[in-house]
């Protein structure tokens, strides 16, 4: 097992774990594996994935062969790369986001698939339960309801009077509809109006910036999925310009010049995510293996990006702080 603080992450429901059939059976020497990854476009967090499976044995170029696919700003392809890794008979299909997640799941009900951080499995139809995934995908998820909240909470603590929030999603990934309305939800119950900016391809970005400069909110807040994560910079740069405090998911944010994010390691789930890869390989099926909830969370503030846009941080954020980029 990844020696990756498995005290940082809660399993549901801990089961037996029978054989996968017809499937991946028990390590054998001189097997090479042949595994699946779609995206939409690269990140360095993903190379974490990579080292966790160097670490348990897997090495491309030795007994691991990754098919590699990145759909890039066509989501559509999403369903063509799924189809492809079906005829490829590859053992295991890796997927970072929900739309592949669903594309693949309508491709193949036997190849096992893992998403590393997914965001409300259950609600989107990915797995049953994230004790009892059933089917044939499990892996980790975010707690994005718990999270909507405690972002807010941070964002009223740092800006005095805040009463008006602007929200930029991608509507086309249904993961985030829901994340919608629970960030909704938690800041009706902090006294917060917050208005949707939604996006559903890159074309959109421009409007929703020319509404947000209009109507000038107190606060921007990314919901991220791999849209927003591949086109971060044209975000930052904008609630820079704009003087836009903004609050993010992951430290890749903040350390592209984005002032807060509260969340999981991005690199340290895509590692976990290694845990699972092993584990079917090994014989396990999805079905048995509980979808793991990560439990530690992290928050990065950017000080340089504070000054840029004139805010003062409070001296007991910056203490909390886990992380402080100056």
């Amino acid at each position: 097992m990844s020696d990756m603080r498995r005290r940082d992450f809660i399993a549901l429901v801990s089961g037996g774990v029978a054989a996968w059939p017809l499937g991946a059976l028990a390590q054998e020497s001189g097997k090479t594996w042949r595994i699946g990854f779609i995206a939409r476009g690269h990140e360095k967090f993903y190379d974490a994935l990579f080292e966790g499976l160097r670490e348990l044995g897997y090495v491309e170029g030795r007994n691991l062969i990754v098919e590699r696919r990145y759909a890039g700003d066509h989501t559509e392809r999403f369903q063509e790369l799924a189809v492809e890794m079906v005829r490829l008979k590859v053992d295991i299909i890796i997927v970072v986001t929900t739309p592949a997640a669903l594309a693949v799941k309508s491709a193949t009900t036997t190849i096992p698939v893992v998403f590393p951080n997914a965001i409300n499995p259950v609600e989107t139809g990915v797995v049953a339960s994230l004790a009892h995934p059933g089917g044939n995908v499990t892996g980790g998820a975010a707690q994005t309801a718990v999270l909507s909240a405690k972002r807010l909470e941070i964002f009223k603590e740092v800006v005095p009077g805040l009463s008006q929030g602007a929200v930029l999603w991608n509507a086309d990934n249904p993961a985030l509809a829901l994340a919608w309305r629970e960030t909704q939800a938690a800041a009706r119950a902090l006294g917060i109006t917050l208005q949707a900016h939604a996006l559903r391809d890159v074309k959109d970005f421009d409007a929703a910036f020319a509404m947000m400069a209009q109507q000038r909110p107190d606060v921007f807040l990314v919901l991220q999925d791999a849209l927003t994560l591949q086109h971060r910079k044209e975000i930052i740069d904008f609630a820079i310009r704009e003087r836009l405090p903004s609050m993010f998911v992951a430290r890749e944010w903040v350390e592209a010049g984005g002032l807060m994010s509260y969340g999981e390691s991005l690199p340290e789930m895509y590692r976990r995510a290694a845990y699972f890869v092993d584990r079917i390989l090994k014989g396990a099926k999805p079905a048995d293996l509980p979808v793991e909830q990560v439990t530690k969370f992290e928050l990065v503030l950017n000080l340089k990006t504070a000054k840029a846009i004139g805010l003062t941080i409070p001296e007991a954020m910056l203490v909390r702080a886990d992380d402080v980029i100056e």
